[in-house]
């Protein structure tokens, strides 16, 4: 199955990522689900307040 998702790397400290890791474990996600899943938290509660975000230049339908 493809993807088009993009790839990029993060740098977090250490009790952030054992904070993330018990997060995902008790959901049963992977860390990057998890990952994606607070962003997409965090932009849906930021729209909420502000509006929607559009990036330029790009289309995400």
């Amino acid at each position: 199955m493809a993807t088009t998702k993009r790839v990029f790397t993060l740098r977090l400290e250490d009790y952030t990522y054992d904070k993330i890791g018990v997060l995902a474990t008790r959901e049963h996600r992977s860390m990057a689900n998890c990952i994606e899943y607070i962003l997409m938290d965090y932009i849906s509660k930021i729209e909420q307040e502000q509006g929607e975000i559009k990036p330029e230049g790009e289309s995400y339908e």
